[in-house]
């Protein structure tokens, strides 16, 4: 099959477009994608230079890609709910890393997949499950967010951030987020009720009232100032930096499911989340994707295309 992959850790050079690629074998418990889009994020950057080699064991060649949209084409023995011919996406994290979604197929473990929101196009679909499940478990789980909650979003801007923020006012939250002032009417339109810029100072001087929950996304002097933003450090989360442990707060590491896709896929149709789409490349010009989001400051999700 055709596909990126490459054979070694290293920059956007190891990546190489090949046609003689072996289509992945379906397991029991595995269902078979034929891909139309792969959504790009940083940890694939992460993944591509060895930062995530102690995590997982890698297999050569690797095909980038985590996200993935697409149409099942055969399903083991052992799945149920997916037929061949069903829109899916998915979050494609398997136990291992080899059998990535930047090639024609994929195969997804079913705790992977969902079917695909009827609302979203296949790129913008792809372009969901990793910053989608990562907002929505930040969220729901980690921070516990219910109606009337103030809420702050940090790099609300972000492919993670404007799905929490989604969420978040999906939750009946009151939701105030941070970005450059470039970005303020896009998130006034998402429905933030409040937006600042670190530009101006720190948050916590800048805020008429601490938040009741802080979503970090930044790290750093951003994550270290949260405990002075918010009512309880408990409720602070970050899914960019472990040290809000330290704080007393918790750090998030996505992790595929199955109902929390089901739910994304019902706030898309419900008309409560949309994906926006900075830039979709074709497969071949996948190295370009991964420079894009590697350069930071993308509004809006980078997606792969095959179909």
């Amino acid at each position: 099959m055709r596909g990126v992959a490459y054979d070694r850790f290293g920059g956007v050079e190891v990546l190489r477009l090949r046609d003689d690629l072996p289509v992945p074998p379906v397991g029991p418990d595995v269902v078979l994608v034929r891909v139309h889009a792969a959504g790009v994020n940083p940890v694939d950057m992460a993944i591509r230079s060895g930062g995530l080699a102690e995590l997982f064991p890698h297999h050569f060649p690797v095909v980038p890609g985590w996200d993935v949209a697409g149409v099942v084409e055969k399903v083991g023995p052992a799945v149920t709910g997916f037929a061949p011919g069903d829109e899916v996406f998915g979050y494609v994290r398997r136990d291992d890393v080899g059998l990535g979604t930047c090639a024609e197929y994929v195969a997804a473990p079913q705790r992977c997949l969902a079917h695909k929101p009827q609302s979203l196009s296949f790129a913008e679909a792809g372009s969901l499950p990793l910053a989608g499940l990562t907002a929505y478990q930040a969220l729901t789980e980690t921070l516990d967010v219910g109606e009337g909650d103030r809420v702050l979003v940090h790099r609300a801007s972000g492919g993670v951030g404007f799905n929490a923020v989604q969420i978040a006012v999906a939750l009946g939250a009151h939701v105030i987020g941070t970005a450059s002032a470039k970005n303020h009417g896009f998130l006034r339109d998402a429905g933030c009720a409040e937006v600042y810029d670190y530009a101006d100072g720190p948050l916590s001087e800048q805020l008429s009232e601490p938040a009741d929950a802080v979503l970090d996304l930044v790290g750093g002097a951003t994550l270290a100032d949260a405990p002075d933003q918010v009512r309880d450090v408990a409720r602070i989360a970050s899914v960019v930096d472990p040290a809000v442990n330290d704080l007393g707060g918790q750090y998030v590491f996505v992790r595929p499911d199955a109902h929390d896709l089901e739910e994304l896929a019902r706030l898309a149709d419900d008309g409560q989340l949309r994906v926006p789409v900075a830039k979709a490349f074709p497969l071949d010009r996948t190295a370009e994707a991964h420079e894009l989001v590697a350069a930071g400051h993308v509004r809006g999700k980078v997606v792969v295309t095959l179909r």
